[in-house]
């Protein structure tokens, strides 16, 4: 019946746009591929693909098939490197996902002490996952998710590790430096500088800026935190960061930071993991249980809110 390398079959052939193609990744010949399906299908009673020309098209079976795959595969590659790992003595990686742009300065905080605590662990920083993370972890991309925006789906836990305040970042020579908060209005005539990162899913925008129907005028992006920083400090623009983060900078970049609003922006950083990972016994769960509790010490020994 169904297994594994029909999976691959219909992943590759997906991914390859041919059998053929899909047949040279997999060091398959075109015929026992061919052959391979045929039979599936026989078994199953139902098509994979039909013709389309001179291409193939996936029935609604094969489409299941094909969601089936990407769900699995990853899933058994994953199994079989930790299998691997224990077999040699070691103990695995933990592969992190960044939906903050602006926590991997936080990170590094929290990953050299665990390294010291965890020899025997690797730490692997997937920064593609930022806003994907929720799908990288249902995918076994990553095991371990850093968020400022839970999404809570069944299957996951959410860890908040510490409470923070997104503000208004501005260069001490500004107009705004000597306001006690900042009000919408007031960036109406600004540069606002921010990731690149859709407007709805910034704090600045959907907390402050879009209820109040006031726009920036002049939205710019930037990928690095230091040059965003070394942009506003000379005076080419303001952004909206962790306070935390500004207090690193401020003493090299004279950079000030501006409540948003009068009762400002408070956020949380939320470590997020499948659950099953958490509540299992073995070694994959103890460091992975291990990491979280590091980074909630973190505050507590290094100050950063």
């Amino acid at each position: 019946m169904l297994e594994r390398i029909h999976l691959a079959i219909v992943l590759e052939v997906e991914r390859q746009g041919s059998l053929t193609a899909a047949a040279g990744v997999l060091c398959l010949t075109q015929s026992a591929l061919s052959h391979s399906m045929k039979k599936l299908e026989q078994q199953l009673g139902t098509a994979v693909w039909l013709r389309d020309g001179r291409g193939l098209r996936l029935t609604q079976a094969g489409q299941h098939l094909l969601g089936v795959a990407r769900r699995v595969l990853p899933q058994l590659e994953r199994a079989e490197q930790r299998l691997r790992q224990y077999a040699a003595g070691e103990r695995g990686t933990l592969r992190i996902g960044m939906e903050c742009h602006p926590c991997y300065q936080w990170l590094l905080k929290v990953v050299s002490p665990y390294l010291a605590a965890w020899p025997d662990v690797d730490v692997d920083v997937k920064q593609k996952f930022q806003f994907g993370g929720i799908g990288a972890l249902f995918a076994y991309e990553i095991d371990l998710l850093v968020t400022p925006d839970p999404l809570y789906k069944a299957g996951l836990h959410f860890e908040p590790v510490f409470d923070y305040e997104q503000v208004l970042v501005v260069a001490r020579a500004h107009p705004l430096a000597a306001t006690p908060y900042v009000k919408p209005r007031q960036l109406a005539d600004q540069v606002l500088i921010t990731y690149p990162v859709e407007p709805e899913r910034l704090d600045v925008f959907s907390q402050f800026l879009l209820p109040a129907g006031i726009a920036p005028r002049r939205h710019k992006t930037i990928e690095t935190t230091d040059i965003m920083l070394q942009m506003v400090a000379s005076g080419r623009g303001v952004a909206a960061l962790p306070r935390w983060l500004v207090r690193e900078y401020a003493p090299q970049l004279d950079l000030v930071p501006v409540r948003l609003g009068a009762r400002g922006i408070a956020k949380q950083i939320h470590l997020g993991a499948r659950r099953a990972d958490l509540e299992a016994d073995g070694a994959g769960s103890d460091y992975l249980r291990a990491f979280i509790a590091q980074a909630r010490q973190l505050p507590a020994t290094a100050p950063v809110v």
